[in-house]
């Protein structure tokens, strides 16, 4: 069964519950920087254990120093809790490794 997708005052709602995701079109998107390139691909790796477990894998972009995530439930044909679930994920799983950016990579 696929998850349900949020409507617009939900998407609202989860947004103050996440800090500094933005959405781009139907997706959830956030830049994260590092202060070294290996920094970046260790988040990667951190979070695609998480990804895995919640069988809900989002789109990753690396840079140098920087680690673009994308988040949107396919299936669903839009943004859902998963979706939500994960960014906060991300957000823990950065402790205190680096800094957030709103650039894209």
């Amino acid at each position: 069964m696929k998850p349900g997708q949020l409507t617009d005052a939900e998407i609202q709602i989860a947004l103050t519950q996440v800090s500094g995701w933005n959405l781009e079109g139907r997706e959830l998107v956030k830049t994260f920087s590092f202060s070294c390139y290996l920094a970046g691909i260790d988040f990667v790796s951190r979070l695609a254990f998480a990804a895995e477990a919640m069988n809900h894998h989002p789109e990753l972009f690396i840079g140098w120093r920087k680690v673009s995530v994308r988040l949107s439930t396919h299936s669903s044909g839009g943004l859902t809790q998963l979706d939500f679930s994960l960014a906060g994920q991300a957000d823990a799983l950065m402790g205190n490794q680096g800094t957030t950016s709103p650039e894209p990579v």
